[in-house]
């Protein structure tokens, strides 16, 4: 299939007109592009890793070339301790604007601690192991070399990404979304100075007939018209520049430029008046926020994903016997039918199967897609409001999470029925369907599940992405199980 194929069928994917695909860059140019998208941020992580090795090499060279003995571990394990530093710092995260002497004192700064931890590691290990404080100083040969290595090798490579963007081999598209005067006056000076790394193609209005234009670069359309250009320009980066758009909206596009894993910039509103701190950006004078993606894009997110098959599997290995029991129970309650099958609708909007222990036998499917709460059903046996009240019909939902459908933690999952009303009626409903579904979530843990605020779950659920971390999971885990035990379940 065609690359422009491939587009249209994007496009009709998420209920767009296909559109022309946009002129293709020259090859040369999609090349250099193309390394681009590892980001400046490996660089310096290789760069600063060279750095390392370049200085225990040296060290040893000079030592062997004097007869000294030099600590070539110690020096290692100190260059891996100021890589840490680095990373905790904030040395790594992606910039546009590049200056090695703009991260001269945090490099210093981390550098003093690594000296310090270094030596305080050598006292701890000498007196566990022979009781005494020894301190071998010549390992601060290597951290000098490995630091003055950090700070060349850095000045080197910001000066060659510099120049390959000054020269347009590497560049990103980018839509500025506001066409007015601060909007083109970031027009200007991105086209003015391609060191930065962003080529404006366009603007994005909600009103393109009444703004002050100034740059000649073309309105290409609403806020609505962002992800068609998203998908159709491959568009890595959106600059905000007080935009008219409404506040719901504007949540909206946000998170479209997250599906897209598209960066977005925002000029702050009375800029003049911001000082640069580590979430924001300059561009020639120009302060801009840089907003982080929402934490499920990064790499712990793979972590949460092993731990669900690692806790899913394990729990049902260590709850067979109890399953086992739970299941008989069932079937003498009710008879036949011990799991029961419902569709919910989980992330991106797929559905799947969720099971369940049955504690009431619905009359047809109709009944079992379209009602909403059966807590206070009066079909309910006193076995089946058991196991509602303590939550242990959720149990064979460990399955779900082992096969991929569910996690641990997460949005709860709704019938496609109620997805349909609610979507419509809430627009934050939708953009809980970005993760997937949990067997528990933060509005459960904080009451809110059966006949409560659709809106404030959506809000909650939403919270819960926006800030996700695996210190969450562990404390709405905790939460939960707290509140099994107190019977505060169903």
């Amino acid at each position: 299939m065609s690359d422009a194929a491939t587009t249209n069928l994007a496009l009709a994917e998420e209920g767009l007109d296909p559109v022309r695909p946009p002129q293709i860059d020259s090859p040369h140019l999609t090349l250099w592009n193309r390394i681009s998208q590892f980001g400046v941020a490996p660089m310096l992580v290789f760069l600063d890793g060279l750095a390392v090795v370049l200085g225990i090499v040296l060290v040893d060279l000079v030592g062997r070339g004097i007869g000294a003995d030099v600590p070539l571990k110690k020096t290692a394990a100190f260059g891996v301790v100021l890589l840490a530093l680095f990373w905790l710092a904030g040395l790594y995260r992606s910039r546009l604007s590049l200056s090695v002497l703009d991260d001269l004192p945090v490099i210093a700064g981390r550098w003093l601690a690594a000296v310090a931890v270094a030596v305080l590691g050598q006292i701890v290990w000498s007196n566990a192991i022979w009781q005494n404080y020894i301190i071998h100083w010549r390992f601060m040969w290597g951290a000098v070399a490995i630091g003055v290595g950090a700070v060349l090798v850095r000045a080197l490579g910001y000066a060659v990404v510099r120049r390959l963007r000054s020269e347009r081999l590497v560049t990103h598209r980018t839509l500025i979304l506001g066409a007015g005067q601060v909007g083109n006056q970031v027009a200007d000076i991105l086209t003015a100075h391609p060191e930065f790394g962003l080529h404006p193609v366009g603007f994005l209005d909600a009103d393109p007939w009444l703004r002050e234009s100034t740059s000649g670069l073309p309105v290409l359309g609403g806020p609505e018209s962002l992800s068609t250009l998203l998908l159709q320009g491959k568009i890595r980066n959106v600059v905000v520049a007080f935009s008219s758009v409404k506040e719901a909206q504007m949540v909206g596009l946000i998170r479209t430029c997250d599906r897209h894993e598209c960066e977005l910039f925002v000029v702050p509103r009375l800029y003049e008046l911001h000082q640069v701190d580590g979430d924001m950006d300059t561009a020639w004078g120009m302060p801009l926020v840089r907003l982080r993606r929402a934490p499920y894009r990064s790499p712990a997110w793979r972590v949460k994903r092993l731990i669900d098959v690692l806790f899913s599997g394990g729990a049902l290995l260590f709850l067979a016997p109890l399953m086992a029991l739970l299941a008989l129970a069932v079937r003498l309650d009710g008879g036949p039918g011990i799991i029961f099958r419902q569709e919910r609708v989980g992330v991106d909007g797929r559905t799947f199967q969720v099971l369940k222990f049955r504690s009431l036998r619905p009359v047809d499917e109709g009944e079992s897609a379209t009602n909403w709460n059966i807590a206070h059903d009066d079909r309910l046996s006193t076995f089946g409001r058991l196991l509602r009240k303590s939550s242990l019909d959720e149990l064979p939902q460990l399955f779900n999470i082992l096969r991929g459908d569910m996690s641990l933690v997460g949005p709860r999952p709704e019938r496609p029925h109620f997805v349909h009303q609610f979507r419509s009626t809430y627009p934050s409903y939708e953009a809980r369907h970005r993760v997937p579904s949990g067997l528990t979530g933060w509005a459960q843990v904080h009451g809110l599940r059966g006949d409560t605020s659709i809106a404030d779950r959506a809000r909650f659920d939403n919270y819960y992405i926006e800030n996700w971390s695996l210190w969450l999971d562990l404390k709405i885990i905790l939460r939960t199980v707290s509140s099994v035990i107190r019977g505060a379940g169903g």
